[in-house]
């Protein structure tokens, strides 16, 4: 319960601060305990950092996604990925954009976690895409580099359309360049030569 309620506190600080900004007293104090109560469950606010990228963003939920996903053909279960991470990142629009703002100012410790969050979450979704190989339904493509244009793709789409476009992105409108997006990503974009 303690736990939660720093992490929850954290999430809220650091959507609104960013992580440079945001202290541990701060975040103790949001979250209604000492700050000595945090240092005893998290040891640091890196070790707090790591527990809030683990738990609260989309890898944990992709995790969880996997098992759904063999029940689906390939592209549905894209269009569930994709559909799914654009909502994640919407739903934690705040922390995303300072954390992208930030990344260039994070100590090292921070950015080795931050890489670490990237990196698993682009090895989890080639666990997938490995799955698929064995299965014959995906070419022989480096797993690891396909999850991470597919992910990069949706991140950039999630940027352009949620953080620069007023109104940010329209559900109807997502989900119709979410197919666009996975027919590029499924095809290419060059005719077939017969």
């Amino acid at each position: 319960m303690t736990k939660q309620r720093l992490l929850e506190a954290t999430l809220k600080l650091i959507s609104e601060k960013g992580y440079i900004g945001s202290t541990t007293r701060e975040i103790a104090q949001e979250a209604g305990v000492t700050e000595l109560t945090l240092f005893r469950h998290f040891g640091t606010k890196e070790k707090l950092f790591e527990a809030l990228l683990n738990n609260h963003t989309f890898l944990p939920k992709l995790k969880e996604l996997l098992p759904e996903l063999d029940e689906l053909d390939y592209e549905e279960g894209l269009r569930l990925i994709a559909t799914r991470f654009l909502l994640s990142l919407k739903e934690r629009k705040s922390m995303v954009k300072i954390m992208y703002s930030e990344v260039t100012i994070y100590p090292d410790k921070i950015k080795a976690l931050y890489n670490k969050f990237i990196s698993d979450l682009r090895a989890t979704l080639a666990t997938y895409f490995k799955a698929l190989q064995k299965k014959g339904v995906l070419r022989r493509v480096a797993p690891e580099f396909a999850a991470g244009v597919f992910l990069g793709m949706l991140f950039a789409y999630f940027r352009s359309e949620e953080i620069m476009q007023p109104g940010g992105m329209k559900k109807h409108v997502m989900d119709k360049q979410i197919r666009e997006m996975i027919d590029i990503f499924t095809r290419g974009t060059m005719n077939s030569v017969s």
